[in-house]
């Protein structure tokens, strides 16, 4: 799988052993930076994983900063993407199963190493339910954001 993956200076450490893992489990990457803990902003690098997940280069994305808050926020607003912030790994196979989220953030200032890769391997590995209830409400979200995309 191709995976997009950013963060800015507080998710850095995180994005780093996220970024190994992916590799050492036959991922291909594409890492939207940051590549150093200089003070940053996290929309700038959240928009290009966005875009690549969006324009379909990318079948996922995972978005690191301190909280996950900023970057999920930035994500969300790219139509196509539906990012969830997760914190352990019970929603990240919840949001894949029910929304089919193609986005996922982490809070570099809250989330451990060890728990953010077992998200990470939860999200990557649980497909979407295909429920047709499910399906409705994902394509819900599809025609509120061609609503609102100009």
């Amino acid at each position: 799988m191709k995976i997009a993956i950013c963060c800015d200076h507080g998710g850095l450490a995180l994005k780093n052993a996220v970024l190994a893992y992916l590799r050492e489990n036959g991922h291909k990457v594409k890492d939207c930076g940051t590549t150093c803990a200089d003070s940053c902003d996290y929309p700038d690098f959240a928009l290009l994983a966005a875009e690549a997940v969006a324009s379909g280069e990318c079948e996922r994305g995972i978005f690191v900063c301190t909280s996950g808050i900023g970057v999920s926020i930035v994500a969300n607003k790219v139509p196509g993407v539906r990012c969830a912030l997760c914190a352990e790994p019970l929603s990240a196979r919840m949001t894949r199963e029910h929304n089919d989220a193609n986005a996922l953030a982490l809070g570099g200032g809250y989330v451990g190493v060890n728990l953010a890769l077992e998200i990470v391997r939860v999200f990557l590995e649980t497909p979407f339910s295909q429920g047709e209830n499910h399906k409705r409400r994902v394509a819900k979200i599809a025609e509120i954001e061609k609503k609102y995309s100009k």
